[in-house]
């Protein structure tokens, strides 16, 4: 049994990622960072092809799929920027 979520995660898109998920930002309250991205692929369709590409910091700092987002209160979904 899963234990309930006390938390919730502020969740900000940049550029094309805010573009595909029809939002500049929103409340989540998954557990670790690979149930965020299978529920934000489930409910933005259109993050699917940008989403593997993106950097995904947490708190600041770039985050693996394992990260726990327990103790998290910030992520920022950024794409892949061209230009210098």
């Amino acid at each position: 049994m899963t234990a309930p979520l006390t938390t919730t995660v502020r969740v900000r898109y940049f550029a094309a990622a805010a573009e595909a998920a029809g939002t500049d930002s929103e409340e989540r309250g998954e557990r670790s960072l690979a149930q965020l991205r299978a529920a934000l692929v489930a409910e933005h369709p259109a993050l699917a092809d940008i989403l593997p590409r993106c950097a995904v910091m947490v708190d600041g700092v770039r985050s693996d799929d394992d990260r726990s987002l327990d103790d998290a209160q910030l992520i920022d979904v950024l794409p892949p920027f061209a230009g210098g």
